[in-house]
């Protein structure tokens, strides 16, 4: 009898174990899924914020008169923003999912198979506002910038 005793406590004992060693388990594969998650949303946050800053930041560059234009084409608007005088723009625009940026002639034709990707988005709108304000939308939102030499030029 007292062999069935020491095998019930053992059997006990290995079951509050084993309960605390699935416990923990479950533990792990919920708190590694909820980082998972989190990390994924603060991911495509800085995706966001980059994209519309990098727009932000390609006006500003090249904050002259009349330099930043917006230009519609059949598949959609065009930033257009002068490099100087030389005839040369940087060229931002949306193919498919893709918003590109390149660089040539103004007039030139669009190359998006030279087009460096800026990011993926399924929205891109170009409004210029008066007074050289700027809305640009995208996946990540709408950003508002406004051009210092004020003057902002519609193609």
């Amino acid at each position: 009898m007292r062999s069935d005793g020491r095998s019930a406590v053992f059997f006990y004992r290995l079951g509050i174990a084993g309960l605390f060693l699935a416990g923990f388990f479950l533990l792990v594969v919920f708190g590694a899924r909820t980082y998972r998650s989190i990390a994924a949303g603060q991911e495509q946050n800085g995706r966001a914020r980059a994209l519309l800053s990098y727009l932000s930041v390609c006006v500003k560059g090249n904050d002259t008169a009349g330099a930043v234009a917006v230009s519609e084409t059949d598949e959609g608007p065009v930033l257009v923003i002068a490099d100087g005088s030389s005839g040369y723009a940087v060229r931002i625009y949306r193919d498919g999912n893709r918003l590109l940026e390149d660089y040539g002639k103004t007039d030139a034709p669009l190359n998006p198979a030279g087009a460096q990707v800026i990011g993926e988005t399924e929205v891109f709108s170009v409004e210029a506002c008066s007074g050289g304000l700027f809305a640009v939308t995208t996946d990540a939102g709408r950003t508002l910038f406004h051009v210092k030499s004020g003057e902002a030029s519609d193609e």
